[in-house]
């Protein structure tokens, strides 16, 4: 490890005791959490409507308090936004974080509190980085640069009061400017609005620095890097950047690009780290390099619950509850103003001594239109296999359920191919074995074509889905197609887009 890195890990590695000991204090320091976030709510407008301030034990506070969607605390969030005060959260709030994915389209103002900054993402940054060195101790980490690729949106003022953007772009309005010394591109840049020219930007801003990590969503850093490789003309990103050493990805399952980012980057020496960090907090970090499941997070000020996706009753669990290789959907209290929140992701839990886990979807995410019940989980898995089976290399996908003429139904999958298969019916083939091995449900429902048949592929045209990004204003940064839909509004809209050459 160089003299920097070891400097700044020794003056932070009593972090790593911290987190060391979720194995076995679990339960009392997501207690804590919860208890003091209550008690800094108590006085606020919610506060009192739910008595927070007699609430002394969970049992009471999931009595009181109950579980919402974003549609939920949207009224009070809009108070906050005109300058109201003591809604949610005791202290001003002046940063919001800007998300789709409501029901009817629009978009979410999250809340981001001083409190949610410092202590649970940027707490998140830094515990990423320290337990990268630990597993790395040559890293030359912070003797050389770190690339950062957010989203497309500038902070913008909702009124003279209350500013909103894309998380990445908040955090960095917020960030320490010592930051600044070892991040690229300049803040400049980050924050230009319109994604083809932030790339063309940062392509030409970064390709002569010393750049030793990545980070963003899988599908836009590849993107990038192409870029770089054209504007470069060199054969792989290690001829660019010889000393890159490693790439923190998250918000999409990273299994289908995997095969090409091996090929871009050059070798198969880069270390991949996934994170998950989303608009209302930082969850969890991948703590293991042997091991794809992350580590919850538990002293990020976030309290987490969650519900058994296949419950009937919708039952609650508070995290000592929980079961191995179940799906649950996740549910969070935290120091953004978020109470007893429905976030709409889905994990399964691998370890609970530690907590750790993989996401498997989104609670919106999925198709059951046949009693099938596939998650995005399957989906990355079999299409990883289809691959390797076939050679081919996925960009992007999209798939939704159609009902035939017949009673019976297909999935209609639309995928952009980074290289083609010899054989888009070899391929198909391969997808559906695959998901019939990962999914019981599935394979029920495909034995003999008794409701559901052979899935279909529609080959997309090159750029589609990017096209249908900027069709929707979505262009760039950390914005994700859906890969599973249950209804075919998304999918009518590609294949019609398709069309247009």
């Amino acid at each position: 490890m160089d003299i920097i890195s070891k400097t700044i890990y020794t003056l932070f590695s009593g972090r790593l005791g911290t987190i060391d000991s979720y194995s076995i204090k679990s339960t009392d320091i997501q207690r804590f959490q919860l208890m003091n976030l209550l008690r800094q709510a108590r006085r606020t407008e919610y506060g009192e409507k739910h008595k927070f301030g007699e609430i002394r034990d969970y049992k009471t506070y999931s009595e009181r308090v109950p579980t919402v969607y974003y549609e939920m605390l949207n009224p009070y969030i809009e108070r906050m936004i005109r300058g109201e005060k003591n809604i949610l959260w005791h202290s001003t709030v002046k940063w919001y974080a800007q998300s789709s994915g409501t029901t009817n389209g629009r978009s979410k103002y999250i809340p981001v509190t001083q409190e949610i900054l410092k202590h649970c993402h940027y707490r998140g940054g830094l515990d990423a980085i320290l337990l990268y060195l630990r597993n790395n101790p040559q890293s030359q980490f912070f003797s050389r640069k770190g690339l950062v690729l957010g989203g497309s949106h500038q902070p913008s003022p909702l009124n003279a009061k209350a500013h909103s953007g894309d998380l990445s772009a908040v955090l960095l309005q917020n960030t320490n400017p010592l930051v600044n010394l070892v991040r690229v591109p300049c803040k400049k840049i980050i924050l230009m609005g319109e994604w083809e020219s932030k790339m063309k930007e940062i392509v030409k801003n970064t390709v002569n620095k010393d750049v030793a990590s990545l980070s963003g969503v899988p599908s836009w850093m590849l993107a990038f890097l192409k870029a770089v490789l054209a504007e470069t003309g060199k054969k792989n990103i290690r001829e660019v950047w010889n000393n890159l050493e490693v790439f923190f990805h998250g918000g999409v399952g990273f299994n289908p690009y995997l095969p090409q980012y091996e090929t871009i980057i050059g070798d198969k020496e880069m270390r991949y780290m996934e994170i998950y960090n989303a608009s209302e907090g930082f969850f969890g970090i991948q703590n293991d390099p042997a091991d794809k499941s992350m580590l919850l997070m538990l002293d990020y000020g976030i309290f987490y619950e969650f519900i058994p996706v296949n419950s009937e009753n919708q039952e609650v669990l508070p995290l000592e509850d929980v079961k191995t290789d179940e799906n649950y959907e996740v549910v969070i209290t935290t120091a953004g103003g978020l109470w007893r929140y429905r976030i709409g992701d889905t994990i399964r839990f691998t370890s609970l001594h530690p907590h750790k886990f993989i996401i498997t979807g989104r609670t919106k995410q999925f198709i059951n239109a046949f009693g099938e019940e596939l998650m995005v989980d399957n989906a990355e898995k079999g299409i990883k296999k289809a691959c390797a089976q076939t050679g081919a290399l996925v960009h992007s996908y999209s798939a939704a359920p159609l009902f035939l003429s017949n009673g019976k139904g297909v999935h209609q999958w639309m995928i952009e191919f980074e290289k083609k298969p010899a054989s888009l019916d070899d391929f198909a083939s391969h997808l559906d074995n695959a998901l019939q091995e990962l999914n019981s449900d599935y394979e029920a429902k495909r034995y003999k074509n008794i409701s559901l048949q052979r899935l279909e592929i529609i080959e997309a045209r090159k750029e589609l889905f990017a096209d249908w990004f900027k069709k929707q204003g979505k262009l760039g940064g950390q914005h994700k197609i859906p890969s599973l839909c249950n209804d075919r509004k998304i999918m009518e809209e590609l294949i019609e887009l398709n069309r247009i050459v």
